[in-house]
């Protein structure tokens, strides 16, 4: 059994016609014949229905067929394999990105990115950390930018940069007054945070354990409500409704004069989150890694710091 062999009988299943499949191959009629036969006396099968108007494919063909398909595809991937492995940053890349970082980090990292590498285009795709996760695992994405900590070992990260965070109030709420605000002070208001799954809310909550408890004692918060994305909480506390914890790329970096929130910067101990870029040990694309960090090093960020100096690690 040979590719050529399956290039013949993928080409008569799709022109029913043993002399069109021959021209499509390039090749006469007596020669894809002869080589389908030997295919058929191989297998043991018979793989098309001859004698009408029409070629047939009979169903053990057709499922052989579907198969050979398959494979002739996958022979190709090899070609584009080996081709990548001459230039490793030709071709896509598959990156994975976390909700609370892909609207604040892809629209300055893809110009760039183009920029640098325009034969590397990125194929994107938003999740949560545990999916994007389970996707690298199963080889869906080449690499995910995340922020650690991650819950599986075994992953190659290579530190992006550390992000502040910062709070955002009303501007006609008590705090909009402060310059700075203490992690004790949101106690007491009605906190907006995202669900369940988000890694971003786990994070707030380290900021404020009291968060974790539904209280209206002195010493607990009043309320919290949840939101879907960063986006609509922020719309969320400027309808009044509370006040919320961002990650600082989330902010504007020229607020509207008539904007209705303000952000402050943490008093004392300002609390951050690392942002890494993750990929498998196997992944073999290094210079294509390294490419996508190096663009984003080279984004402007404000308020973040760049990890440029830092060396990947494998996560144990």
């Amino acid at each position: 059994m040979t590719l050529t062999e399956l290039k013949y009988i993928v080409a008569v299943a799709r022109e029913r016609h043993f002399g069109r499949a021959a021209e499509a191959c390039f090749v006469s009629q007596p020669t894809l014949s002869v080589a389908i036969r030997k295919l058929e006396d191989e297998l043991g099968v018979t793989l098309f229905e001859r004698g009408g108007a029409e070629v047939g494919v009979t169903p053990i063909g057709q499922r052989i067929v579907a198969q050979a398909q398959k494979v002739l595809e996958e022979s190709a991937s090899i070609k584009e394999i080996a081709r990548q492995g001459h230039d490793p940053l030709a071709g896509p890349l598959r990156v994975g990105v976390i909700h609370t970082i892909g609207p604040y980090l892809l629209p300055r990292l893809v110009p760039v990115q183009i920029s640098r590498t325009p034969q590397m285009p990125l194929l994107l795709q938003e999740n949560f950390t545990v999916r994007l996760v389970e996707l690298l695992r199963q080889g869906e994405i080449d690499c995910a930018i995340m922020a650690l900590p991650l819950p599986e070992a075994g992953l190659v990260m290579q530190p992006l940069y550390d992000e502040p965070f910062v709070v955002a109030v009303p501007n006609d709420h008590e705090l909009a007054r402060r310059e700075a605000i203490d992690a004790q002070d949101l106690k007491q208001q009605t906190m907006l945070l995202l669900g369940s799954g988000h890694c971003f809310r786990d994070q707030v909550l380290e900021v404020c354990p009291e968060l974790s408890r539904f209280s209206a004692a002195s010493d607990g918060i009043q309320r919290t409500f949840e939101g879907s994305s960063l986006e609509t909480i922020r719309h969320m506390v400027a309808a009044g409704i509370g006040v919320t914890v961002l990650p600082v790329t989330a902010v504007p970096e020229q607020p509207p004069s008539n904007s209705l929130l303000r952000y402050l910067p943490f008093d004392g101990h300002v609390p951050e989150r690392r942002v890494v870029l993750a990929w498998r040990r196997s992944f073999p694309r290094l210079a294509a890694i390294e490419a996508l960090a190096q663009a984003v090093y080279a984004c402007e960020l404000p308020g973040v710091k760049m990890l440029t100096e830092e060396v990947a690690a494998v996560q144990d």
